[in-house]
């Protein structure tokens, strides 16, 4: 398998993943219908960590597996469609840098990609000079997260334009977690 900086070829791939992995991974977790809300109006990719270089992939045999970022913008989830403005940079001084966008194929799940990828993306925005990070996790990430040292900061609930609430947590660590 190679982790590689994803390209704007990529996303027809990236869109594929998304789809499935939150199909294939939200049972237990959310209900059909927030998934297929978070789908239309909250999971997608967002091109601006792509043109930043700092979204990434990871392929099997050619094929994309799992996929996540981190940005030094201030947008701390969902892609491009939630976007309503300009996405302002952050002070590595004083603000966490945002981890985003982790997915991973189901058939690919619980085999060290979420773990990979996150480390590679703590270590690239370490670089930069960010001490802290800070994501908003899926109820199905919750775990990854908490097992590599994110603590919980609150848990929000944002209701879809379609009417349907979808639950997230947001959560913070150390880039040396």
């Amino acid at each position: 398998m190679r982790l590689r900086p994803a390209t704007s070829d990529d996303l027809d791939a990236i869109r594929v993943l998304i789809v499935a992995s939150m199909r294939g991974l939200s049972d237990g977790f959310y209900t059909s219908a927030q998934v297929e809300s978070g789908l239309r109006h909250v999971y997608g990719p967002d091109t601006q960590l792509i043109a930043d270089g700092t979204y990434f992939v990871i392929e099997d045999d050619g094929a994309v597996v799992a996929a996540a970022g981190w940005s030094r913008r201030a947008t701390l989830y969902g892609g491009d469609q939630t976007k309503a403005g300009p996405d302002p940079l952050l002070d590595p001084a004083r603000d966490p840098a945002r981890i985003r966008a982790f997915y991973v194929a189901p058939s690919h799940a619980r085999r060290g990609l979420g773990r990979q990828l996150l480390a590679h993306c703590a270590a690239a925005a370490g670089t930069e000079g960010f001490t802290m990070l800070e994501l908003m996790a899926t109820l199905p990430g919750v775990p990854l997260y908490e097992a590599c040292g994110f603590t919980a900061l609150e848990r929000i609930e944002p209701t879809q334009p379609d009417g349907v609430a979808i639950p997230f947590v947001r959560m913070q660590r150390a880039v040396r977690g």
